[in-house]
């Protein structure tokens, strides 16, 4: 089941941050803690790490875009997770 990476809040008062770059693409394998995407406020840059080890499965949050803290960003999974989604169009397209 796929793992949920979200804006974490890098202050008390601060209530939304910017996607600055991605450190790892879809597709890539990342280790627990692994920095995989830069955000900023506007008080502070950071790196997020990853809260698990797995596969970068889908960036739902693209650069230079500003989200609320808590808005789900990316979600990690493990290899075959990463197949599944392709296989299930490829599949439903004979029946269309």
């Amino acid at each position: 089941m796929a793992t949920s990476v979200t804006m974490p809040a890098l202050g008390e008062s601060v209530t939304e941050g910017t996607v600055t770059t991605w450190l790892k693409q879809v597709g890539d394998t990342v280790e627990l803690d692994e920095p995989i995407v830069e955000v900023s406020t506007d008080k502070v840059d950071s790196e997020v790490p990853s809260p698990v080890a797995g596969v970068l499965l889908e960036i739902l949050v693209p650069e230079d875009e500003t989200v609320e803290v808590g808005t789900e960003i990316a979600r990690i999974g493990d290899a075959s997770e990463a197949s599944a989604p392709a296989a299930a169009p490829a599949a439903a397209a004979p029946a269309a």
